[in-house]
């Protein structure tokens, strides 16, 4: 009798095997005619309109182009966009793809973002509760957020995402949270993207000294220098300095090269682009 019961337990087992395999093989093959569908797929010419009113698409190359509108493609049909209190149109899905591509595109573009699933959009910027913990007393306060990434989900508000993303500045909200994206992609969110071995102890020598420098000097809030073109913010940790040093290192190659040779020479050779070579001077 008892030995008929683990001949059940077992089959049970053995099915319930079979079917997550099958579960997965189906999505496996699901995946595949997806990506086959949009490999095929033409670029519509009324992305390419807005695209050209971006500063970095009209500099790239005509290879890369190319590269990243395939990028785009395969970008808008594996994502979910979800408006929150407004449509979700082209131009949103176009331009996020966009920005999101332009970091990976000569780093791996097999892998847009494979583990990102949802794209919520905002209209404004939105108010979050926020509780903190400190010495075992729990506040509860409101802050603005215009961006955040969490797990598989980017959360971005339009009004400044659009802006930034026609206006060459410091900043670019769409190109900070999915630099947090890249980060994530070694399993820790840290300032350490995926890197070769051979670069890590550079990379981190590098960043992590400016890093200090920085924090050094918010602490002190004063005789910023050459640290106010990255800002109080990027003090906060290691990961949001690396996502605000891939901003400027994105929309202000040159001035981020002048004052950080070192810090911009790593992002160069992470990226495998050079923006301060791409973009005009006054970038």
């Amino acid at each position: 009798m008892e030995s008929y019961y683990y001949l059940r337990l077992l089959a049970f087992v053995l099915v319930l095997t079979a079917i997550y395999l099958l579960v997965q093989v189906f999505g496996w093959y699901k995946k595949r005619k997806l990506l086959e569908t949009i490999a095929q797929m033409p670029f519509d010419p009324k992305y390419r309109k807005i695209l050209e009113k971006t500063p970095h698409y009209r500099y790239l190359s005509e290879e890369d182009k190319e590269k990243i509108e395939r990028s785009i493609l395969r970008f808008i049909h594996t994502k979910e966009f979800v408006g929150v209190k407004m449509d979700v149109t082209d131009e949103m899905k176009v331009i996020i793809a966009f920005y999101a591509c332009l970091l990976l595109l000569h780093i791996d573009t097999d892998n847009c973002y494979d583990n990102l699933k949802t794209i919520i959009l905002y209209p404004s910027p939105v108010v979050l509760d926020n509780v903190r913990n400190n010495g075992g007393i729990y506040t509860k306060e409101d802050f603005l957020i215009d961006g955040q990434s969490a797990n598989d989900t980017v959360v971005l508000v339009w009004h400044d995402a659009r802006y930034e993303a026609y206006h060459l500045r410091h900043d670019n909200v769409i190109v900070h949270e999915f630099a947090h994206e890249i980060d994530y992609m070694d399993g820790e969110v840290d300032g350490v993207p995926p890197l070769e071995r051979s670069k890590y102890d550079s990379w981190t020598k590098v960043l992590l000294e400016d890093f200090k420098k920085l924090n050094n000097v918010a602490l002190k809030n004063r005789e910023w220098g050459k640290y106010k073109l990255l800002g109080s913010y990027a003090a906060t940790n290691e990961a949001e300095f690396f996502a605000v040093v891939t901003e400027r290192f994105f929309e202000s190659p040159h001035s981020l090269k002048h004052h950080f040779p070192e810090l911009y020479k790593e992002l160069k050779d992470f990226y495998n682009i050079d923006p301060a070579a791409m973009l005009p001077a006054k970038a």
